[in-house]
């Protein structure tokens, strides 16, 4: 299922920490980038916090310019983001900043943290997830249900920790304070556990009067039938590639990327590339690589089109390719329609020899869009 954009929020000490252990709140940001802060809340649909931070915080979490909400009333959009808040338990304060201000809120919990949320008179709608807190089924949720296409997360850093770990934030936009706390039990940004491999991509640097911005995006793919956030990049990729192709009234336009586990991209291609008239995407891609190259194995492929099963102007169809390099796992935006091949089911073919298969369905227009001169 598609899920909101996510984007982290966070700053930090130049030792890792979001706060001391002082009884107020340590500002870590300048007054002009927590100006730049109410400019990305006023740009989003939905605000997130843990309940840990509201009671650590008490924050009103607010779109403060006044220019900045009539804006998203002139666009049609609720003055205020929605604010959401998590809690297992269920323990919440009620005389909090966070219900008397600004506009709706939503509490998702457990099915037993509920009951108990459900008894304190809040203004907010309550979700249960279900025996445990469950990160994607929240994230389907507020897309499907509530129609949230962008998401900031401000905490705190169980939740940055929580959902890097499980490739669900597409961004990670870190300010970098230049102070020392160095309490050892003060909150760090980031826990301890099992991170996705490699290293993220450096978006943008930015010198805000004394602090630095510094935004990231993941690279690593996801592992198995779960999609990570850094799948959609890539997938993007391969279908910008699909659209830079030689148009053709014969073959579909493909775009076709090759990335290892750690999020190196190992190889790109698209259909007709270097002047071949018939080289497919996945094919072209898999031909810069060695045979045998030890990281196909773990690698993901990328393709705007499933892999193709028939073919006349080569011995091998694309999926047989991607089969015999050992490669485990394919992500695509489109099912091969009959337009040359009645019944194509590439996904299904890998599928069933034991490759994972993930299909983003939400880029499928995208991947048509070079093609729909053949689709009649």
């Amino acid at each position: 299922m598609p899920h909101p954009y996510v984007l982290l929020s966070a700053a930090v000490s130049l030792d890792g920490y979001l706060d001391d252990t002082g009884p107020d709140r340590l500002l870590l940001s300048s007054p002009a980038d927590f100006d730049r802060v109410d400019e990305v809340r006023a740009s989003v649909d939905a605000i997130l916090i843990g309940a840990g931070t509201i009671r650590a915080d008490n924050p009103r979490l607010l779109v403060n310019s006044a220019e900045r909400r009539a804006a998203r009333l002139a666009a049609g959009k609720p003055e205020y983001p929605l604010k959401i808040t998590v809690s297992g338990s269920g323990d919440l304060d009620p005389t909090a900043n966070f219900w008397h201000t600004g506009g709706e809120k939503l509490v998702f919990t457990t099915d037993k943290g509920a009951e108990r949320a459900g008894r304190l008179g809040l203004t907010a709608d309550i979700v249960p997830l279900g025996p445990d807190l469950d990160w994607r089924r929240l994230l389907e949720h507020l897309h499907e249900v509530r129609g949230v296409d962008r998401l900031m997360v401000e905490g705190g850093g169980t939740i940055h920790t929580q959902l890097l770990q499980q490739g669900l934030a597409d961004e990670l936009q870190l300010v970098l304070s230049p102070l020392f706390v160095g309490t050892p039990d003060a909150p760090r940004l980031f826990g301890p556990g099992d991170y996705q491999a490699g290293r993220l991509r450096l978006v943008e640097t930015r010198p805000i009067e004394d602090v630095v911005l510094i935004r990231y995006e993941p690279t690593a793919p996801g592992t198995g039938d779960l999609p990570s956030a850094a799948d959609h990049h890539w997938l993007a990729l391969a279908c910008d590639l699909a659209a830079d192709c030689p148009p053709s009234d014969t073959a579909f336009s493909v775009g076709a990327v090759v990335v290892a586990r750690d999020g190196t991209e190992l190889a790109r291609g698209h259909s007709r590339e270097a002047g071949d008239p018939v080289v497919h995407a996945e094919e072209a891609a898999l031909a810069k690589l060695a045979p045998g190259d030890p990281r196909l194995a773990t690698a993901t492929v990328y393709t705007s089109l499933e892999p193709c099963t028939h073919r006349a102007s080569r011995p091998k169809p694309c999926a047989r390719l991607i089969l015999d390099a050992g490669v485990g796992r394919v992500v695509t935006a489109w099912r091969e329609p009959d337009t040359f091949v009645t019944g194509a089911d590439g996904s299904g073919m890998l599928a069933a020899r034991g490759v994972s298969v993930v299909v983003l369905g939400e880029y499928e227009e995208r991947a048509m869009t070079p093609n729909r001169h053949l689709l009649g």
